[in-house]
């Protein structure tokens, strides 16, 4: 469901309206709670998927994402593969190690080769593996969750069979009594409406 969702948003039609990246550079709160109601469960899972202890990953969000705030200008998609998870992973990462190299440093830790092993097993690069599928997954679903109020009823039906389902718009379209152009349109519009809210959609 997620990675035909994602190449769906990807190839959707433009629009003029102000995405949410748009609104977190120029520091609108209401666009920052909804970035951390879609991202902070994403960085806390790559926190714990790193043998990290709850209270740990839960420190470690908080610090990605101050670092988020105040380097949201910085980000860049400059070449062919950069996107905005790529980005947060690195920043992840980077606080990952960190805290990593303070545990190492405490007299009470054990040091030692784990800790030298668990920071050669942080990848550079955002894995692209059944984890990662169901990263985009969840943050699929929580985006969708945040826009579903918008719809109508009708309009999120012809949106969620042909996209999420992969039914055919002329089989929806007889099903619900509407023609083929109205399933299309439908299914545009959420379509437009996702773009704005994920990071990783282009314009």
């Amino acid at each position: 469901m997620s990675n035909s969702l994602f190449s769906a948003t990807a190839s959707a039609p433009g629009t003029t309206s102000v995405t949410l990246l748009d609104r977190i550079r120029s520091n609108d709160a209401s666009a920052w709670r909804r970035v951390a109601q879609l991202y902070c469960p994403l960085v806390y899972r790559w926190c714990r998927r790193q043998r990290l202890r709850e209270h740990d990953a839960a420190d470690i969000s908080q610090e990605v994402f101050r670092t988020v705030a105040t380097r949201i200008g910085d980000f860049r998609r400059e070449r062919p593969g950069d996107s905005f998870r790529g980005w947060l992973w690195t920043i992840t990462r980077n606080k990952i190690g960190d805290h990593i190299r303070r545990q190492e440093r405490q007299p009470a830790s054990p040091g030692g080769s784990d800790a030298y092993q668990q920071l050669l097993n942080l990848s550079e690069q955002l894995p692209d593996d059944a984890d990662s599928a169901a990263d985009m997954s969840g943050l699929a679903h929580r985006a969708m969750l945040l826009i579903r109020s918008e719809f109508e009823e009708r309009t999120w039906t012809m949106f969620w069979r042909a996209i999420v389902e992969g039914h055919a718009t002329r089989d929806i379209a007889a099903d619900l009594g509407v023609t083929p152009d109205a399933v299309r349109m439908a299914k545009s519009r959420v379509l437009r409406r996702l773009r704005e809210e994920l990071l990783d959609a282009e314009r």
